[in-house]
């Protein structure tokens, strides 16, 4: 572990291990399996490279995101790693090449797919090959009821009986318990030393509300919060990617789409500019982020509903990985819940799958609906306990108004069984303010004594309350045809005035008041202004050496550089994340900027 210490400061340049890093290692380094769950952002990948320069061999990762392997290695490279990948984008010779280098052991890392490591060809080089460890990336994806399932994932458990002395690490940020026993189990790990850290991620500040005219909420939310910021916002319809996207571009923003309806050149293109300009928009469909290392994503935006806690979870934690202050913002509607629902029972899927997905997506509306702390209820989904309300979330920061939506609860409800539970919402919206209407009349339902009992509400409310008691689980929509809407045994109680019901009063945009969960204080106007030259300076670098930005250094490091203004190298080795590789290629650059700029306090 001395020898771990010291890797950690020469090669990755920081002074000391966070979370449960530490044990992880030695669990590694004394030959152990290890199952490491730990919030995106947390150092997962650092828990398999110091072993993996520190044990004989090469280390292998089992990665699912080819897209990604080049930038991956070529930001270990950067630190004097040396590492490589075998995926389907290598020529012939390459892939002579680096094989060639795995069998000689020249290589500390090697990253490979997991459809590539389970043929005999793979598996018979790794036979040959002197092996330091496996590390199994994004290990939820073996889960069958997860949102990222992967069907080769579930037969990795291979690698244990091919390779009983190799220690195994399977790592993920996204594991609820389910999810945990079940990577337990499919992958063989009983034995295994489990190191669960923390889910909360306390530097992102989570904004969920309902409301029309999602498009323009996000603009006044771009404007008013992220007006330069790179940022990832999703959407659930590859249409709806291409829409937002030329649309943003419209509104002077830099925004580009991703979705598996693109081309694979087009996706890669688009992939790669995200991931080394700055200040860009990706709009995707959730085809788009798993791994993605991006730091410096400042906010992550949903204009749809996603379909689990876990989905919203690892969407969400792309957002701030770098502890400065970050944004998860997201608007639904009543037609994100029905279609999500529809979805769900229209797949050729078994029954216990339909509901567990169903359940699934019953506690995504319930964070949804929440009066209360959304970060408590977030943790407690993956089994945590947060002891008091976080303060960095819409629901701490503005307490959310509540009213007494009993009776309008019955009237809507009411409606619904009177008209024979055979229509939709906006067909029960209709009768209850009374609208004269050619279909209504036709059904002789403008005769009912329910017809124009709702015009204390506007069509907008109704709908409104019909999206919550939905959520709620009062009505249900029918899966088939045209989505009608029908009673559930829930509802019974409310009818007969034996229970009550509070509903949430619809939020206006506010200013947001944010408590900073950041690690990164606040720069003064002086240090702002270093800190966008050493940017520039980063940016020249990232583009002679073909890398995006944050390879170079992230911006915690850069904003600690503007902070403490060292004057030498002696100086610049001790700022957070400066190994001694980057220093000695990149020090004096960033010195020589800081020079210029005489130290004046704000």
């Amino acid at each position: 572990m001395d020898r771990a210490h010291r890797i950690l400061k020469s090669v990755f340049g920081y002074s000391e291990f966070r979370h449960h890093q530490a044990d992880v290692i030695a669990a590694l380094l004394a030959g152990r399996d290890v199952l490491a769950l730990m919030p995106t952002g947390g150092g997962k990948s650092l828990c398999y490279q110091i072993p993996a320069l520190l044990r004989e061999g090469t280390g292998i990762v089992v990665s699912p995101l080819i897209a990604l392997m080049q930038d991956q290695v070529d930001a270990l490279k950067q630190l004097g790693i040396r590492a490589a990948f075998l995926n389907s984008a290598l020529g012939a010779a390459d892939q002579r090449h680096t094989e060639a280098a795995l069998l000689a052991g020249d290589l500390d890392i090697l990253y490979v797919a997991p459809e590539r490591l389970l043929t005999e060809r793979m598996l018979d080089l790794l036979d040959r090959a002197p092996v330091a460890l496996f590390a199994i990336d994004e290990a939820h994806c073996v889960a069958q009821w997860g949102h990222d399932f992967r069907k080769d994932y579930r037969q990795l458990y291979v690698l244990h009986e091919r390779y009983p002395t190799v220690p195994r690490i399977a790592l993920t940020a996204t594991a609820d318990p389910r999810t945990q026993v079940e990577v337990i189990e499919q992958l063989k790990l009983q034995e295994a030393a489990v190191f669960i850290d923390s889910f909360d991620r306390p530097n992102i500040h989570y904004t969920l509300s309902e409301g029309q005219n999602g498009r323009e909420q996000l603009w006044r939310f771009l404007e008013r919060t992220h007006p330069r910021d790179a940022g990832i916002v999703y959407c659930l319809s590859r249409k709806k990617v291409e829409d937002i996207a030329l649309w943003l571009q419209a509104k002077g923003r830099a925004a580009l789409p991703y979705h598996a309806g693109l081309a694979d050149e087009t996706r890669r293109l688009n992939q790669q500019r995200f991931l080394r300009e700055e200040g860009l928009i990706m709009v995707a469909t959730v085809a788009f982020g798993m791994g993605i290392d991006k730091p410096d994503v400042r906010f992550v935006a949903h204009l749809n509903l996603p379909k689990s806690i876990e989905a919203y979870y690892q969407e969400t934690g792309r957002a701030g990985r770098d502890g400065a202050r970050a944004s998860a913002w997201m608007v639904y509607g009543l037609q994100d819940v029905i279609t999500l629902r529809q979805f769900v029972q229209r797949t050729d899927a078994a029954e216990q799958f339909k509901r567990i997905a169903h359940h699934k997506l019953e506690a995504m509306l319930g964070l949804c609906e929440l009066i209360s702390c959304r970060r408590q209820a977030l943790l407690a989904y993956f089994g945590e306990t947060l002891g008091e309300p976080c303060g960095n979330c819409d629901n701490c920061t503005e307490t959310p108004q509540t009213w007494d939506g009993t009776l309008a609860a019955q009237k809507a409800i009411s409606c619904v069984y009177r008209t024979g539970q055979r229509f939709g919402i906006n067909y029960a919206v209709n009768v209850l303010i009374g609208k004269d209407d050619e279909r209504i009349r036709h059904n002789r339902h403008d005769q009912l004594n329910i017809f124009g009992i709702g015009v204390e509400h506007s069509a907008a409310e109704w709908r409104g309350i019909f999206r919550q008691i939905i959520a709620r689980g009062y009505l249900d929509v029918e899966l088939e045809g045209h989505g009608a809407l029908m009673l559930t045994d829930k509802c019974r109680p409310l009818l007969r005035g034996e229970a009550t019901l509070a509903l949430r009063k619809p939020s206006l945009p506010k200013e947001r008041k944010e408590k900073s969960g950041s690690k990164v204080p606040t720069l003064g106007t002086g240090d702002k202004t270093l800190f966008d030259a050493l940017r520039a300076v980063r940016l020249d670098l990232a583009r002679d050496h073909g890398v995006p930005p944050y390879v170079i250094f992230h911006d915690t490091t850069l904003q600690e550089m503007a902070r403490t203004r060292p004057a030498d190298l002696e100086q610049m080795h001790h700022i957070s994340g400066v190994g001694e590789l980057k220093l000695k290629r990149y020090g004096l650059r960033f010195i020589e900027e800081i020079a210029k700029y005489p130290w004046k306090r704000d």
